[in-house]
């Protein structure tokens, strides 16, 4: 079967794989580390979408009770976000779990020559765990993180770049998210875009951000 689209770009925390309960596992992993209390996976589930350094920023300055660009540029964040890495490193894979359809319909677009890739604002060594983890690496062509690029979602370079890697025409790409930056992400590239139901939303319905289609699950691609 002729698939619509020879490219197709997938968003990945809340899109492809549910990642929010062990994100916030290693936040709080963090916070108790340095006797600050724990936030709540609503909040977490919130946050998600700017990358795993901006999660942990909100989380310090809603636990502190301050403003995020005091956060910013305190001498402790460093230290901080270290220990953050090292917890979810070790919090990758042990409470994340493939949205529906997601590997099945990966495979099926793979065996009809259509190109995937991941581009995500999660930074890359993130990425790179996650996607081990669940065994999802091989069946991407191309993988774009938060730090891949000098810029990140909702700017386009991470779609253009893909575009221009496998000579693909606008009109012959999609995106598939699950939030308002990745709306705004596939607006700014000209390119289409679906949205999944399920993710993360910072707490707002997918509707209001208007994308072309909004699919039950995954397997709509293969219709």
């Amino acid at each position: 079967m002729r698939n619509p689209f020879d490219l197709i770009m997938f968003d990945l925390d809340g899109t492809l794989i549910e990642t929010a309960p062990e994100i916030a596992d290693a936040v709080n992993d963090t916070l108790r580390r340095f006797r600050l209390p724990g936030v709540t996976q609503q909040q977490v589930n919130d946050w998600i979408g700017h990358g795993t350094l901006e999660l942990l920023i909100q989380a310090l300055a809603a636990t502190g009770k301050t403003d995020v660009s005091v956060v910013r540029a305190s001498d402790t964040l460093p230290l901080i976000a270290a220990e953050f890495d090292k917890n979810y490193q070790l919090r990758c894979g042990t409470r994340s779990f493939l949205n529906p359809q997601v590997r099945e319909t990966l495979t099926a677009l793979r065996e009809r020559g259509v190109k995937l890739a991941v581009v995500t604002n999660k930074e890359g060594r993130y990425t790179s765990t996650v996607l081990d983890a669940h065994q999802l690496a091989p069946l991407f062509d191309r993988v774009v993180s938060g730090d891949t690029l000098p810029r990140k979602k909702p700017d386009p370079v991470g779609i253009q770049s893909c575009l221009d890697q496998f000579d693909t025409p606008v009109g012959r790409a999609l995106f598939v998210g699950d939030s308002s930056i990745d709306v705004a992400t596939a607006r700014n590239a000209g390119v289409a875009v679906w949205m999944l139901p399920y993710g993360y939303n910072m707490g707002q319905p997918i509707e209001n951000c208007s994308p072309d289609r909004i699919i039950a699950d995954c397997a709509a691609l293969l219709i």
